[in-house]
């Protein structure tokens, strides 16, 4: 799959010879995206079980919950989507192998995942509750995985 390092070469070039130093290249990347994955993704995994749970209790207060998570999830996913292309070009900057590292495999897996979620939500769920339901067990589980995540790549960074 030497295809994708061709094509990603040129883009990694030229963010390199922006003169960027070292650090920002290597720590960068974890750095923002700790900060989306904890703060971002705690903030739309609360809200939306809110949502849930409170509708028997008092759905004005369900309504707001999933109001509020709908307005932070879909921004969370742009810059997963971001990072992780950020992530893959300082790979490369740093002239690493893409493939190898079980960090990538799991941030493929997390942006397959909300991309799955993003589509559940953008269909309105099919007008189905099993839909609705595998919508919060999906996200539940992609937070899990974002723990996975965020310990495999503070690994890849202490060894590179």
């Amino acid at each position: 799959m030497s295809g994708l390092r061709d094509a990603l070469e040129p883009i990694a070039a030229w963010f390199s010879s922006l003169g960027v130093p070292e650090p920002i290249v290597h720590w960068g990347h974890p750095a923002m995206m700790g900060i989306v994955i904890f703060v971002m993704g705690s903030f739309a995994g609360i809200t939306g079980w809110q949502g849930r749970t409170l509708v028997a209790k008092d759905p004005e207060a369900a309504a707001a919950k999933r109001g509020e998570h709908a307005k932070i999830a879909p921004l969370m996913f742009l810059f997963i989507a971001l990072g992780y292309t950020g992530g893959v070009l300082s790979l490369v900057m740093q002239d690493k192998p893409i493939f190898e590292s079980p960090h990538f495999w799991t941030g493929s897996i997390v942006l397959a995942l909300l991309l799955t979620n993003a589509l559940l939500a953008a269909t309105k769920f099919g007008g189905q509750s099993i839909l609705r339901s595998a919508h919060a067990y999906i996200g539940s589980a992609v937070l899990g995985l974002f723990v996975v995540h965020a310990f495999l790549g503070l690994n890849l960074g202490l060894s590179i």
